[in-house]
């Protein structure tokens, strides 16, 4: 399914033209059909000769609405550009043209309308004018067809010149990250919200779970409809009305976006390759203020530029966006940039990165090779960018991240093996880079040898202390996503590569070892010979700690030398295992068991039945019923 949109001068029939193609007068507002003249988006379809439906988006050409114009052509597959015969080219035919130019809209086709107000000869000079305008731009081969929506002739040529148009772009892609990209909101009788957009990059269906970005929030797809047909699944590509639940009208806005939640997030800093238009009277100067539109949004922002002062008219260069509020795009979007004051048209260009994650330095040689290889980089180098901006991902999200589809994912799988430069943490459910695998690595060993030095008697670095650490180490837009099934999967490669030790909830290099001195073993022997001489009435961890020292109990609870019971109560291993079995085998028997059944089981204290049965409690091996234990089912 394809989508067409309309451009060209105020009054030159654009929406006459629509009407007389669908039947359907695109003009929604009361104001429009007052004033004779397109505010807001309009919205039609038509069925071309071959059976394919088509939505139509008609956008206003006055110059006063050029910014509705931009929210309505960024999803289109093709133009159907409209210039009046018996006036010609005119300024928003011109402005028009550059944006289509700068969105790099593939193909299209003109038409020349009131073709029945004007004779051949002047019908001549018009058709020379406009092919003098669209030289060396998008639609320099688009064919010119002279209509009259009056008295129908031209139209089923037009209607065929569509057909050959669209006949030539290839279906819009699943990349399996539906958006779109709402560009009309409202509520309707019975069903409540509604949003409408193209779809793009991915289908919806009936019962998903969505969110609406930005603005984090959820809803789910109650109804779809493509030409007031309902559907049960809408596919990328297509003019889609999403009926939402759980969201209100209000909260609701034009260029929000509709995605999967979890696929994409908002983004307020963006590197992009920024085009200049070359009919702009002055030069684009560094964080000159401008005013952005991609998809259906727009939004106000600073252009720093990285490799110039100043762009002039014609050229093109690097550039950072600093946007005052976020928007959702990903790599290879089109964007248009315009003065807000006095508003105009300047230029427009592609996203090249949607989260660098920090302002660039300018005129650094690292960053603008960086940008380069993801403007022109292999499958392989674009997935290796994404990665330094993701960190460990799924790759078909990594995927997706770089603007490939799915089905690339063997070639790439391919690719970056036979290089080495991928590491599979769970298959392709979960890859890292080889950098970024290697700089873990190494982070990983630094921060555990720092660890060892200063803790030399301690077994290993607590597990959460390491994910906290090693989560520092990344970069900031990584930092988010450094879920427990991410750090999990990391130290799982690293345990098999044989470089890191886990032992319960302690990390350790595989090369550190704890040694005491000579007196530190003779303190240790000393204290658990006290332990075994009266094993239910043991030396407390104050006294333990005073005599051998607070790292050095540490060590031996770690070492698995003494088990801790309670912060003051500490037993042998085996005396601990003993009494356990023996309180259970009491339990069997009784069916439950006082602290002071305990403390007579053991001749020892009530302070050392009690903690044997709150960590017993602790375990889920017993729970207490007032003040009695029984065995927990």
């Amino acid at each position: 399914m394809h989508v067409i949109g309309t451009a060209g001068h105020v009054d030159h029939g654009k929406s006459t033209l629509v009407e007389a193609l669908t039947g359907i007068h695109p003009d929604r507002l009361k104001e429009e059909r007052e004033r004779q003249m397109t505010i807001d988006l309009g919205f039609a379809w038509l069925t071309l000769p071959d059976g394919s439906e088509v939505g139509v988006v008609d956008v206003p050409g006055h110059r006063d609405f050029i910014e509705n114009m931009l929210a309505g052509v960024g999803g289109i597959d093709a133009v159907l550009f409209v210039v009046a015969a018996d006036e010609g080219v005119m300024p928003q035919t011109r402005e028009h043209l550059a944006i289509l130019d700068l969105l790099k809209i593939p193909a299209g086709v003109i038409a020349l309308t009131k073709a029945d107000l004007v004779d051949e000869e002047w019908l001549g000079l018009v058709r020379a004018d406009m092919e003098a305008i669209l030289r060396g731009t998008a639609l320099e081969t688009a064919a010119v067809v002279p209509v009259s929506a009056r008295t129908g002739s031209g139209l089923r040529d037009l209607r065929q010149a569509l057909m050959a148009v669209l006949a030539d772009r290839p279906p819009r892609p699943d990349l399996g990250r539906p958006r779109l990209s709402i560009d009309r909101v409202f509520s309707q009788a019975g069903f409540g919200t509604v949003v409408t957009g193209t779809l793009i990059d991915g289908g919806l269906a009936v019962g998903d779970e969505v969110a609406v970005l930005p603005g984090e929030l959820t809803a789910r797809v109650r109804g779809l409809q493509t030409h007031k047909t309902k559907l049960e699944q809408a596919v990328a590509g297509s003019r889609v009305a999403i009926n939402l639940a759980g969201v209100e009208v209000g909260q609701l806005r034009r260029g929000q976006v509709v995605t999967r939640s979890g696929i994409l997030r908002p983004t307020a800093l963006i590197d992009v390759r920024l085009d200049h238009l070359a009919d702009t009277p002055l030069d684009l100067k560094h964080n000159a203020q401008i005013k952005l539109f991609t998809g259906a949004a727009e939004v106000l922002g600073t252009v720093r530029l990285l490799e110039h002062e100043a762009l002039a008219p014609g050229a093109a260069g690097w550039a950072q966006l600093v946007l005052a509020e976020p928007v959702v795009v990903v790599k290879g979007d089109r964007f248009v940039v315009r003065r807000p004051s006095p508003a105009a048209t300047i230029g427009g260009g592609v996203v090249v990165d949607t989260h660098p994650g920090r302002r660039h330095r300018r005129r650094d040689a690292a960053v603008l090779a960086r940008l380069e290889t993801l403007a022109r980089g292999t499958p392989g180098e674009l997935v290796l960018q994404s990665l330094q901006v993701l960190g460990p991902a799924p790759l078909s999200e990594v995927l997706a991240h770089a603007g490939l589809e799915l089905s690339r994912k063997a070639q790439v799988l391919a690719e970056l093996q036979a290089s080495g430069e991928l590491v599979e943490l769970e298959g392709d459910a979960l890859v890292i880079s080889r950098a970024s695998w290697s700089r873990l690595q190494a982070e990983l060993g630094q921060i555990l040898a720092q660890y060892h030095r200063e803790n030399p008697l301690r077994g290993g670095m607590p597990r959460e202390e390491v994910k906290s650490r090693l989560a520092q180490a990344l970069e900031a837009t990584q930092r988010s996503r450094w879920t427990p099934k991410v750090f999990n999967s990391l130290m799982a490669r690293i345990t098999q590569a044989g470089q890191v030790v886990v032992n319960g909830n302690a990390v350790r290099r595989v090369d550190h070892e704890v040694q005491f001195t000579a007196a530190q073993r003779a303190a240790i022997g000393a204290l658990l010979a006290d332990f075994r001489r009266d094993p239910y009435n043991t030396p407390s961890a104050k006294d333990s700690a005073a005599r051998v020292g607070d790292d050095v109990l540490a060590a031996l609870v770690d070492q698995g030398q003494l088990v801790s019971v309670s912060p003051e109560v500490l037993f042998l291993p085996e005396v601990y295992q003993t009494m356990t079995e023996r309180l259970l085998a009491y339990l069997a028997t009784n069916g439950k068991v006082t602290v002071a059944e305990a403390r007579d089981l053991f001749a020892t204290s009530r302070k050392y039945a009690l903690a044997l049965l709150e960590r017993l409690d602790a375990q889920g091996i017993t729970r207490r019923v007032g003040d009695e234990r029984v065995r927990r089912a």
